[in-house]
């Protein structure tokens, strides 16, 4: 019997230290990854689409967040008192010229866009947080609504991580 209990604990000694290793590597992967977690969701400087050319104009503003960020953004007035405005939320990564391809597909749709850069995205001040992109698209809705525009004219569109904005602000007006 004594010589079992032997056999087993040389065993355990030998797991132990890999074990311990294992979980010793985890751990500082999580840490890692809890560390870098802001450069992982949020790419403010990706830019795939480089080259694309504007089809429809815009004027080029600025938005004013209620914690006094100015967001760099672009505004297509068709006719606001006649069209609904879609507001663009972009997603996690790249510029506002990221978003050409896509803004271009409305120019023959009769309806205004707002599209503009999240903090700390296409030169604008701040870091990207939830609570600041939360900021900045209820920004961008007081913009148009002091440009006259009904709320209930107004379009949320939302890609990728602007989706989740999207349905914070539709859901806390």
């Amino acid at each position: 019997m004594n010589f079992l209990f032997k056999k087993n604990l040389i065993k355990m000694n030998y797991l132990m230290p890999i074990l311990l290793t294992f979980l010793l590597i985890y751990f500082i992967i999580l840490v890692s990854i809890y560390l870098l977690q802001r450069n992982l969701l949020y790419h403010p400087g990706e830019n795939n689409y480089i080259g694309d050319q504007l089809l429809i104009p815009i004027k080029k503003i600025k938005i004013k967040t209620q914690d006094n960020i100015k967001l760099i953004s672009w505004y297509h007035n068709k006719n606001s008192n006649k069209y609904k405005t879609i507001l663009f939320l972009h997603g996690n990564a790249g510029s506002l010229q990221n978003r050409i391809h896509k803004i271009n597909h409305i120019k023959n749709i009769d309806v205004n866009l707002l599209i503009f850069a999240w903090r700390g995205f296409s030169g604008n001040d701040g870091i990207p947080t939830e609570k600041g992109l939360y900021k900045d698209a209820k920004g961008a809705v007081a913009w148009l609504k002091s440009e006259g525009i009904n709320e209930k004219n107004i379009i949320l569109y939302g890609e990728s991580l602007g989706t989740g904005v999207a349905v914070e602000i539709a859901q806390n007006k």
